[in-house]
């Protein structure tokens, strides 16, 4: 008996160290050496080097010289150095919700009243809460506010706009995007 619990005492420490200590090792490693970039949060810098958000988490802009991104059940970029630490998901909120409709309601006045047609993804939330995509339709959307916010030539959107959408995954998953955070980076270092 004394000898089959110091077999599994034995056992039970080698795949300890084993799934605790030497393949998250491994792991790390590998993430570091083949994926710098994605392996520590694809973070985006500006020109003076300083991170300014990650290609992977959306931001909340609400200045008129600045594409908008879709609305969020979370506050995920309130303040400075904000972050959505440990907090993502939808406001899971029924479709006949009161709230979630006078949400929606506001959301496109807020937009009409702005000259943006409103498209899905500028009135509903992605399932995540944190998506920094909006689709292509989107962006057009709101050209003619940004260009005239910023006193820029339409045409000079577009191309930015193209410029920075995403394609399918692979070249079929999913559907193009724009990153709204690169997009918006760009207009500022144009």
């Amino acid at each position: 008996m004394i000898r089959n619990f110091v077999i599994s005492l034995r056992s039970t420490a080698l795949l300890w160290i084993l799934t605790a200590l030497i393949y998250p090792a491994i792991v790390l490693v590998i993430g570091q050496l083949v994926f710098p970039y994605q392996a520590n949060g694809s973070l985006i810098t500006n020109p003076q080097g300083q991170v300014v958000g990650s290609a992977l988490i959306g931001q909340t802009f609400t200045e008129e010289g600045y594409f908008w991104s879709r609305p969020s059940a979370i506050n995920y970029s309130e303040g400075a150095d904000a972050s959505p630490t440990g907090i993502s998901g939808a406001s899971n909120l029924a479709p006949g919700n009161p709230d979630l409709l006078s949400r929606i309601e506001a959301e496109a006045q807020r937009l009409e009243d702005n000259a943006v047609q409103p498209t899905a993804d500028l009135l509903y939330t992605s399932g995540s809460g944190l998506d920094p995509h909006i689709s292509p339709a989107a962006a057009q959307a709101q050209i003619e506010r940004v260009a005239k916010a910023r006193s820029i030539l339409p045409q000079e959107l577009q191309t930015l706009i193209a410029k920075h959408t995403e394609g399918r995954f692979l070249g079929i998953f999913g559907e193009p995007g724009v990153n709204v955070l690169t997009l918006n980076l760009a207009l500022d270092n144009r």
